[in-house]
């Protein structure tokens, strides 16, 4: 049987490919299983620095897999919590790089991931509301992403938008022209491959978790991180490279 979803290992960075053109990249229930294996993977892999989320064709997602949900009767994205889970908590950064379309179900994934670009061509919806269905799931990280008004724009009224406004709303990293899509994603990339393993995944965290301390909590806290990092084996390794004028020993070499 054929593989829905590819991965590839290259530099450090893992690429993962959902690979089913024919439903636009519909979340079936085997695409879901083998899109959490592949992360899973990714995310146990010692070589793996930094993970890139993609797909085949001109659509990056079209959300859940209507016909199959229709031919069994119930819901069949069982597992999509668990993938969205595990992009949100991945301790490595993930990219996503939309190679078109992204609706419903498949925004849940751009949103889950650290990085999202897109080339200027690319369009968005929200399009549960016009299906008599809700955006549930998905509004977990999105609503992490965009404004309460932008939310409740596009929630409601299922309006189709561009990838610059995506970007205006926090949908988006950056929107660029399509001859530019994999330059961008690999300059990100090699920006990510610079930074320490264990300072990118606690730094991922301090991002979310500090805006939602107090403010002498966090300084508190942030002070005690700050003196665990610099006398840490990754921090000393980094501040002799830099004195040294060499690559940390994490930094892939060429070749």
């Amino acid at each position: 049987m054929t593989e829905l979803v590819h991965k590839e290992l290259a530099g450090g960075v893992a690429t993962i490919t959902l690979d089913s053109p024919p439903n636009r990249n519909a979340l079936s229930s085997r695409l879901l299983a083998e899109l959490a294996d592949r992360l899973r993977w990714a995310q146990a892999e010692p070589q793996v620095r930094v993970i890139v989320l993609t797909a085949t064709g001109h659509v990056f997602c079209s959300g859940a897999d209507l016909k199959e949900q229709r031919a069994s009767g119930a819901p069949v994205t069982a597992s999509f919590p668990e993938v969205m889970e595990l992009i949100w908590e991945s301790g490595k950064p993930v990219i996503c790089r939309l190679n078109g379309t992204a609706r419903a179900g498949g925004l849940g994934l751009v949103a889950a991931c650290d990085f999202a670009i897109a080339p200027l061509t690319a369009s968005f919806a929200f399009t549960e509301v016009r299906l008599g269905v809700a955006p549930a799931m998905i509004a977990v990280p999105v609503l992490r992403r965009l404004s309460a008004r932008a939310a409740a724009e596009y929630f409601l009224t299922g309006e189709v938008f561009d990838a610059a406004r995506a970007v205006e709303i926090g949908l988006l990293s950056a929107a660029v022209p399509p001859e530019g899509l994999d330059a961008t994603v690999a300059r990100y990339a090699e920006m990510l491959l610079k930074g320490g393993p264990e300072a990118l995944a606690i730094t991922k965290r301090l991002v979310r978790e500090v805006p939602a301390m107090s403010f002498k909590g966090g300084l508190q806290r942030m002070t005690e991180l700050s003196s665990e990092r610099f006398t840490s084996a990754e921090g000393q390794e980094g501040i002799a490279a830099f004195m040294a004028k060499r690559p940390p020993a994490w930094v892939p070499q060429e070749g």
